[in-house]
């Protein structure tokens, strides 16, 4: 009898429940349509969240090691200096920067510390303006190679330093995201925007 009543009962389940029914091939195109668009929106934001958090970074970096720079200078007798140029890379213009000493043979990269003074290049899209004091920019040479060319800004043994600022800049706007400056002392400001922090205000 029980054998009997289990055919009975799911024919009486099957009249019961709705018909099953699959998406259209139309449904799902909008759906995977719906998905690429939001994945690539995060990536174009996760992507440059990482280029702004690696350039904060890089500027951060830069007035480290020029502080580090001027504390070896004045603890070696040794001057030291830097170098920014503009290279060409794969049809684009990319900007770096690095660090020279002084000897008796002219400017060279630093025999210690290597690492440290490191060559730093800027990411494309990005680019920077040297500003050294008495001198417009456009005197400032980014451009010509030479292998013992003298950097644009020196920290002497003395403890000076040749005052200017760096200003980087989105090259498509023109936008300013970083201005390093630094007085004839060796005193180091980082400024986002160009501004200072709150903290910072008088």
């Amino acid at each position: 009898m029980l054998c009997a009543d289990r055919p009975v009962a799911a024919a009486r389940a099957r009249r019961g429940a709705p018909a099953a029914r699959g998406f259209s091939l139309l449904e799902l195109l909008v759906v995977l349509f719906v998905v690429v668009i939001i994945t690539s929106l995060v990536s174009i934001n996760v992507n440059s969240g990482g280029q702004d958090v690696r350039l904060e970074a890089q500027v951060r970096r830069f007035a480290d090691t020029a502080l580090y720079a001027l504390d070896e200078a004045q603890f070696t007798g040794v001057d030291y200096g830097l170098l920014l140029e503009r290279i060409p890379r794969e049809g684009d213009w990319v900007y770096t920067w690095s660090w020279r000493e002084r000897s008796l043979e002219g400017w060279r990269f630093p025999a210690s510390g290597k690492e440290v003074f490191e060559q730093q290049e800027l990411p494309p899209g990005i680019e920077a303006e040297l500003e050294i004091e008495n001198a417009p920019f456009a005197e400032v040479e980014l451009e010509t190679r030479e292998e013992n060319r003298g950097p644009q800004v020196v920290l002497y043994a003395s403890g000076e330093t040749t005052v200017g600022a760096l200003n980087l800049r989105r090259v498509e706007n023109g936008e300013l995201l970083w201005r390093v400056e630094w007085d004839l002392l060796g005193r180091f400001d980082v400024l986002r925007r160009g501004e200072p922090a709150d903290g910072d205000l008088p």
